[in-house]
């Protein structure tokens, strides 16, 4: 049940995300993928030590919120002499139609020595079984590809296990605003 209280939210944020698009357009629209781009490929996560900010944000301020995680752990990693060893990445533990609750990560080869600063954690990113779908456009059509994401749910029956993962290819805070690359990964229950 709470497999499809998260698909329901995700189909909501999805809509969330689009604000600007109307219902029927939001349908209708084809999502920004290529031909060679996996949707809905079966793939294992690897658990890596991660260092991550933990907060909350709104669907309308999302892309401001989590750019500005994603800065302080550049800072922390730029201080540390940390280098990532891969994508960063958000993990969306809890969404609803209106906020969510994240933590923006960024792998790296091995735990930090040192304890890190405050309001920097350490951990691991999720593993196992997860379902990917890529993204290639705005942050703002992410919406498109999680209402995407939703129907492929919907359609084969499955449920969500309660967390979304967001692996980006391209520097989320840098990247131009329509060449954003997106691995975006579902584990089903």
């Amino acid at each position: 049940m709470a497999g499809l209280h998260f698909a329901s939210a995700l189909s909501s944020a999805a809509l969330a995300i689009g604000l600007a698009l109307p219902q029927p357009l939001l349908a209708q629209s084809r999502v920004p993928t290529q031909s060679i781009d996996p949707f809905g490929q079966e793939v294992t996560m690897t658990a890596r030590p991660i260092v991550y900010v933990a907060g909350t944000g709104t669907w309308d301020a999302a892309l401001e919120t989590l750019t500005g995680a994603f800065k302080r752990l550049d800072a922390y990693l730029d201080k540390a002499g940390l280098k990532a060893s891969g994508p960063a990445m958000t993990i969306y533990t809890a969404t609803t139609n209106t906020d969510f609750k994240f933590e923006a990560a960024v792998p790296l080869a091995a735990p930090p020595k040192a304890p890190p600063d405050h309001d920097i954690l350490v951990g691991e990113s999720p593993s196992g079984r997860a379902l990917k779908f890529v993204h290639r456009g705005t942050f703002r059509d992410l919406g498109q590809t999680y209402e995407a994401i939703a129907n492929f749910f919907d359609a084969r029956g499955l449920d969500i296990k309660g967390v979304l993962i967001e692996e980006y290819v391209t520097d989320l805070a840098s990247a131009p605003d329509t060449k954003l690359l997106v691995n975006v990964l579902v584990p089903p229950r």
